[in-house]
């Protein structure tokens, strides 16, 4: 009896802890080759429904306050969620931002969001673009009833959560789990990097390769392809745009703005962060010969006398054709990111 009993138990604990690894599990995986992500997933992991929640309110427009924009209006999946061919994200009644709109990937190895590093925290990176008059103009309260009166979101909550209770901080960590699943890893170059099948550098990418490694590595750091620190590129002799200044205060800070990865950067054209450059050639173009000499130009930028890189048209050609190797379809084509077909609110409008 005492050994079915110790038996007993022992089974209990295995059932029970059992259930509690599958209800902690977390669908997050690091792709090969990367660091640790910084985002800790302790008290937010990544589940089905969590996910399906937050994928749900990423492209339903209820949550601007006419129901008239969603989040996929200025991160298109197609575009590698950025803004294709937009200079600077278009709100509500067609108000344009000040900014270009940063493409959404790799998120969770990030410390600080937009340009100007002015979010600190992925959870709540959401709220730039929802509260903000210019491009969604809603605010929580008003977003938090209108779900909570929605047929199909008590049940989702329901299931992500295990309860049909609604609250920001929960609507926030669902669509966080939405954003830290855009993971992007599967590129031409990450098949080349990890000597798979179809990494087949041509000689000019393989050149083009070795110059960037040359001259934009300290900045671009591979594998993610920023180190994300905040720099000024010289794109103005007198900085049009304070850039991280709004958020430091700092004078040295005039003109520095994020340093962003460049996967998937032959989708998400225009560059910069004010968009200026159209094509993908023109941003090369402008470190050969373009760099104006301003006060808080990088350091790296100013070197020996001269302003930029030495950079020949045959090598921005072969420059060229290697960032085009960082396109990751399998991201961009990933069914798991796409738009849920039962979004019901995309003609309905809340006054």
């Amino acid at each position: 009896m005492r050994l079915w009993g110790t038996l007993s138990i022992i089974i209990l604990s295995i059932i029970l802890c059992g259930f509690l690894v599958e209800k902690e599990s977390n669908m997050f995986r690091v792709p090969v080759g990367f660091p640790a992500p910084v985002y800790d997933f302790k008290n937010n992991p990544v589940t089905p429904e969590g996910f399906a929640l937050g994928r749900h309110l990423f492209y339903d427009p209820i949550l601007s306050k006419d129901s008239s924009i969603a989040c996929d209006n200025c991160h298109e999946p197609y575009a590698a969620f950025a803004n294709l061919e937009h200079r600077v994200s278009h709100g509500m009644s067609g108000c344009l931002g000040d900014r270009n709109a940063l493409p959404l990937s790799n998120l969770v190895w990030q410390k600080s969001f937009m340009w100007d590093g002015g979010v600190n925290h992925i959870e709540v990176s959401p709220l730039n673009a929802l509260l903000d008059t210019c491009e969604m103009d809603s605010n929580l309260d008003t977003i938090v009833t209108r779900l909570r009166k929605d047929k199909q979101y008590p049940a989702m909550f329901q299931a992500a959560f295990g309860s049909r209770q609604i609250n920001s901080q929960k609507m926030l960590k669902a669509i966080s789990q939405f954003l830290s699943m855009l993971v992007s890893s599967n590129s031409k170059y990450d098949k080349h990097v990890r000597k798979e099948p179809g990494g087949e550098f041509s000689q000019m990418e393989n050149e083009g390769y070795l110059l960037f490694k040359k001259y934009c590595n300290s900045c671009h750091a591979e594998p993610l392809f920023t180190d994300f620190s905040y720099r000024n590129n010289g794109l103005d002799e007198v900085s049009l745009d304070s850039g991280r200044y709004r958020i430091t205060g700092r004078p040295e800070d005039i003109g520095l703005f994020k340093v962003p990865s460049l996967r998937n950067v032959a989708l998400t054209f225009p560059y910069m962060h004010d968009g200026r450059f159209s094509m993908l050639n023109k941003p090369l173009e402008h470190y050969a010969k373009g760099v104006k000499n301003n006060r808080n130009l990088d350091p790296l930028l100013r070197q020996n006398g001269k302003l930029g890189f030495p950079l020949t048209s045959g090598e921005i050609m072969n420059l060229t054709l290697f960032l085009k190797t960082l396109t990751d379809t399998t991201f961009v084509r990933d069914k798991r990111f796409a738009k849920p077909a039962d979004i019901h609110y995309a003609n309905q409008i809340y006054f």
